[in-house]
Parts: structure tokens; C-alpha cells; sequence
């Protein structure tokens, strides 16, 4: 009863998330989009309920460091987990095919499906999680993933193989696109970029992992293609039964009701309200306004759309390596799939070096993010971005001309760490700047990101194999270096416009 006077907000939850993360405006719940900071007026509400001051312990911000560092590692493992089942089942598609009588070249949809499926599934799990909060968008579609796996593992034909493939990736999805929102709920920016860079080795981890692990299991005599999706179920549910409970809620919105129902039982005060209560969610408000939220974003906020197309040339690239690998070091090498698999090591020792890339940086972030008072600095993440543009650039080229027999195998396995390692710096700054810059609005912006880049990774792999058969591989993967090359500028684009792009944003407005 002490802190009921400390309870009763004297700043609107809006300009107190202004304080520790990017500035986001309060929502008009009739349209579904930000009021500018002009119309939102200065009269405090004696009624909002708020957090109790800066050091309020219920505030997730104000969590211990380890405790926060032991929800970042269930997150992660979440994210590992959906990930894995993009590529466990890769390496047994010649398998599957000859199981169901299909073709090796549509025998691809196992993998192009399950992206599919992360491509739509964020339109749905995002909104979720700005409505009920982040338990309720992930752990729920984890279940139906588990479910989705055991489903292709004992499939009989086809069409419940490429089914089930595809809904375990629209569930799958919801941890890959919401975790990175549910770390800036805990930490603040400074420290966040060292949470993402954590949580993005979970998640580019799964696809480089997955092969070798899929490989194992096919080569098995005791096992075979389904123990992939079995492991993949097992691996699920069990992250699934340690989150269910130890996983807290994160959102300070859902947080702020809970609080405000409480402290209207406790005081008898039936004033005290949040706005998060009086979000108006109804069949119409859910599909106009909320699942509409991160294609709208996608097609209206510059920098969504720019981030959006980087991240998915390169993330679509990663997926292309499913289908490459095997033609390089298979085919034409003559080596066991066990083997053949082993070059993904090479990509995911990669995925860590960027790691120390990225963690560089954050003294530079800070001192950045101090000067302007605490606030994130979304345009201060883009520097490790550059130099992973480089790196990708490079490593592609490289492992197109040294991929050839004739060349040591070293040589091409050395450009994938090239390749791995700018892939991750990009993909973790990406994240960083959309989480910097749209604050509570993060999931929406980083779900738009997931759906376009999963859209051209579901279609790329498609044309691997036919675009690196007849025109070979080093002078297919130069046209993708080609590509690269093209994007090295964005970085320096968005260091020098990014600014002028957020005051033209109507979901992250900035305070001048």
C-alpha cells in the first residue's frame, strides 16, 4: 500500500518509453497508428497507472543482469529450435523423393515450404505479441510445431510431407520473428546489441547446424529421414516444457494491465486504468489494423523496406547454400553426405567470428547512445554492417572460383567463413536498427523484415540447383556477388539519411 501513490503514473506510457528505448508514440487505438508527439498534449492523468519511478523492480528493464541473461538464453534456444527445422531434413531430400515419387528438384519444397511458412507466420505472431504479450505469441505455436514435425515424420505420401512442412514453419516462425522484440523489452539499447548478437547465433546457427546433424541421422541404418523430424519434436518440446516454466512475460504493456487490474483490487480505486486495457480487439480491428501492422510497415516505412531487401538478399543466400553445398562437395567432389555436410562447419565458425565484430562496437555504441542521453542511436549499429558487406562480397567470389575439383578443398571452405561472418554481422545490425527504432512497434518492424526475407528464401533454393548446374558454379555465384557488391552502400546510405528517414516515420517519430 506504501508505493499506491508511487503507482499512479505522472508521465503517459509513451513518454516513459522515451526514456529507455527508441521514441515510440502512444497508439491511436482507432486507427491503429502513432499520434504524433504534437497531439499528445501535456495534461498528466493522476489515474494511468505506470512503473514506480526509474529502479521500479517489476519493470523488466530493472530485472537482474542474470536473470535477464537466463531468459536471453531460453529465447535463444526458442529461436534454435525453429531454426534447426528449416534444414535437419535438408540432407534427406534425395530420400524423401524417392520415398513419395517425386523429383529431387521438387523434393526442394520440403525446405522451400517450411521457409514459406516463416514468411506468413510473423504476420500473425507479431500482433500477438503486441496484444497478449510474448508468451502467448511463441509458446503456444511451439506446441503446434512439435506437433507439425512428429506430423512430416510420419508421413505416407507427398502432399503430407510438403502440409505439415509448411505449418511447421508458419508456427515455427513465431519465435524468429518475436524474440528479438521480447530482448528489447529486458535490455536496454546500449546493452541489447550484445543480447542480439547472442540470439542471432541461435538462429543462423539452426541452418548451418542442421545439415550435419540431418546427415548423421540419414546415414544411420537405425534411424533414417524421419528421426530428422523426430530429433526436431524432441528438441522442441523440450525447450517448450523448460520456457513454459521459467519463461516470464516481458511486455510492459500486458505488465502494466496485469498491474492496473491488481491495483484495483488492492486500493478500490476503479480510476486506476492503462491504456493497454482499453485496446479495442474485435475480428475487424484484429485483420485491418493489428495483422495488417507489419505489411504496412513493410510497403510505407523507407527504412523497414531498404533493411527489409538487404537482409533478404543475404538471408535468401544462406538457404541457397543447402542446395550448393551438396553440388560443390558432393557431385563434384565425390564426397559421403556425412562429409559433404561437414563445409556448413565452415559457415557457422563464421556466424561466430561476427560475434567479435559486432560485440567491438558496442563501446563505440555507448559512448554514442551517452551523448544522446540514453536514447538508442539506431544509425551507430550500421558500421560493423559495412564491413559485413564486405566480407559477404568477398566470400562469395571467393568460393565461386576456388570451388572447382581442381582447387584444395580448404580454400572454398575458408570463403564460407567469409561468407558466414558477413552474413551475421548483417542480419544482427539489421535487427538492432529496426529493435532501435520502432521500440514497442519492434516486432511488427522486424516481422515485415522476416517476411519478405523469407519469401526469397523459399524461392531461391528452388533455382539452385538449376542456375549452378547449367551455368556452373563460379559464374552463377559471381552474379550473386555481383549482387552483393551492389549493396555494399546501403550502410553508408542509411548513416547519412537514416536520421531524415525516422522524422518522415509515422511509427518512430523523433524527438527533436
Amino acid at each position: 500500500m506504501s508505493n499506491q501513490a508511487s503507482s499512479i503514473s505522472q508521465t503517459s506510457l509513451s513518454e516513459k518509453d522515451q526514456e529507455w528505448d527508441s521514441p515510440t508514440p502512444k497508439t491511436d487505438e482507432e486507427s491503429g497508428t502513432p499520434a504524433k508527439p504534437e497531439d499528445r498534449g501535456n495534461r498528466r492523468d493522476p489515474n494511468l497507472v505506470d512503473w514506480d519511478g526509474d529502479d521500479d523492480r517489476e519493470n523488466p528493464r530493472n530485472w537482474s543482469t542474470g536473470y535477464k541473461s537466463w531468459i536471453t538464453f531460453q529465447l535463444g534456444m526458442l529461436a534454435l529450435a525453429a531454426s534447426l527445422g528449416s534444414s535437419i531434413i535438408a540432407p534427406a531430400e534425395v530420400t524423401v523423393a524417392g520415398y513419395v515419387g517425386v523429383s529431387s528438384e521438387v523434393a526442394v519444397l520440403c525446405i522451400s515450404l517450411y521457409i514459406l511458412g516463416f514468411a506468413f507466420g510473423p504476420l500473425c505472431w507479431a500482433p500477438i505479441s503486441e496484444i497478449w504479450g510474448r508468451r502467448w505469441s511463441m509458446l503456444p505455436a511451439m506446441f503446434c510445431l512439435g506437433l507439425f514435425s512428429i506430423g512430416t515424420a510420419t508421413s505416407q505420401n507427398v502432399q503430407s510431407v510438403f502440409i505439415t512442412r509448411f505449418f511447421a514453419g508458419l508456427f515455427g516462425s513465431a519465435p524468429v520473428s518475436n524474440v528479438s522484440a521480447a530482448l528489447g523489452d529486458i535490455w536496454n539499447p546500449k546493452a541489447r546489441g550484445t543480447a542480439v548478437t547472442f540470439y542471432a547465433v541461435a538462429v543462423v546457427g539452426g541452418p548451418t547446424l542442421g545439415p550435419i546433424i540431418g546427415s548423421a541421422l540419414l546415414v544411420n541404418p537405425n534411424l533414417g529421414w524421419r528421426w530428422t523430424e523426430y530429433i526436431e519434436a524432441i528438441w522442441v518440446f523440450a525447450m517448450l516444457v523448460l520456457c513454459t516454466f521459467c519463461l516470464p512475460e516481458m511486455y510492459s504493456p500486458v505488465l502494466l494491465k496485469k498491474k492496473a487490474i491488481r491495483l484495483r483490487k488492492e486500493t478500490g480505486n476503479q480510476a486506476l486504468y492503462h491504456p493497454h486495457e482499453r485496446v479495442k480487439v474485435s475480428p475487424k480491428t484484429i485483420v485491418t489494423k493489428h495483422f495488417s501492422r507489419p505489411l504496412m510497415m513493410l510497403f510505407t516505412e523507407p527504412m523497414v523496406t531498404s533493411i527489409a531487401l538487404y537482409a533478404s538478399f543475404v538471408y535468401a543466400l544462406l538457404y541457397l547454400t543447402l542446395e550448393v553445398f551438396p553440388i560443390v562437395f558432393e557431385e563434384d567432389r565425390g564426397w559421403s553426405p556425412v562429409v559433404g555436410s561437414l563445409p556448413f562447419l565452415g559457415l557457422f565458425i563464421g556466424v561466430l567470428s561476427a560475434v567479435f565484430i559486432n560485440l567491438a562496437n558496442q563501446p563505440r555504441y555507448a559512448r554514442i547512445s551517452d551523448a544522446a542521453h540514453g536514447k538508442p542511436v539506431p544509425e551507430a549499429r550500421l558500421a560493423p554492417m559495412a564491413i559485413g558487406g564486405f566480407l559477404f562480397a568477398i566470400g562469395l567470389f571467393w568460393f565461386g572460383w576456388t570451388a572447382t575439383p581442381k582447387i584444395h578443398w580448404i580454400s572454398p571452405v575458408l570463403a564460407t567463413v567469409f561468407i558466414g561472418a558477413g552474413f551475421n554481422v548483417i542480419f544482427q545490425q539489421c535487427i538492432n536498427f529496426l529493435v532501435d527504432t520502432y521500440g514497442l512497434y519492434a516486432a511488427s518492424a522486424v516481422s515485415a523484415n522476416t517476411f519478405l526475407r523469407s519469401v526469397l528464401a523459399a524461392g531461391l533454393p528452388l533455382a539452385a540447383k538449376p542456375m549452378f548446374h547449367n551455368m556452373g558454379v563460379g559464374p552463377a555465384m559471381s552474379v550473386l556477388g555481383g549482387v552483393a557488391v551492389i549493396a555494399i552502400p546501403v550502410p553508408f546510405i542509411f548513416m547519412k539519411y537514416g536520421l531524415i528517414l525516422r522524422r518522415m516515420s509515422k511509427f518512430a517519430p523523433v524527438d527533436e
